[in-house]
């Protein structure tokens, strides 16, 4: 079974990073940034989540897949990965506490993957997102996902 979710998402070197927010956070512009930093771009705005296996797999919904809002700009098309892993959720949250002591968890569908509460407002925000992914980001041995252009 599998069901879109308003978020964003991005494949780091093969593992998925969910972002999770209210409107306005700045998901879209967090998941720019770390596709400027080598992501590829799953889903702006909804996510097609999957369990297999224990696991949470992300593709683009297809009738959103490879588009990006980019404010001010307006809709642009980006390349997308497809059937990505997920390893970590971040949630905007401008509560966010200043340490995190344990991730917490994100579960659908009996699948689950630590989440972790980011501050929206850092200017190093994709930076912070890559050390979440590193520290707490769950590790797969698995092929790669499919990559293609979006039509």
């Amino acid at each position: 079974m599998s069901r879109t979710i308003q978020a964003g998402c991005v494949a780091i070197d093969g593992r998925a990073v969910l972002i999770l927010g209210e409107p306005g956070l700045g998901k879209s512009s967090l998941a720019l940034a770390l596709i400027d930093r080598g992501g590829v771009l799953v889903g702006d705005d909804g996510v097609t989540l999957a369990a297999q296996d224990g696991r949470l797999i992300a593709s683009p919904p297809p009738n959103i897949a490879g588009l990006i809002e980019v404010r001010n700009v307006g809709l642009i098309t980006l390349p997308t990965a497809s059937g990505v892993p997920v390893a970590l959720a971040l949630m905007l949250d401008p509560a966010a506490e200043r340490l995190a002591e344990a991730a917490e968890v994100f579960e659908l569908d009996g699948a689950s993957v630590p989440m972790l509460r980011l501050w929206p407002g850092s200017p190093v925000l994709a930076l912070r997102a890559e050390a979440a992914l590193r520290r707490w980001g769950l590790s797969f041995a698995a092929p790669a996902p499919h990559m293609g252009a979006t039509p």
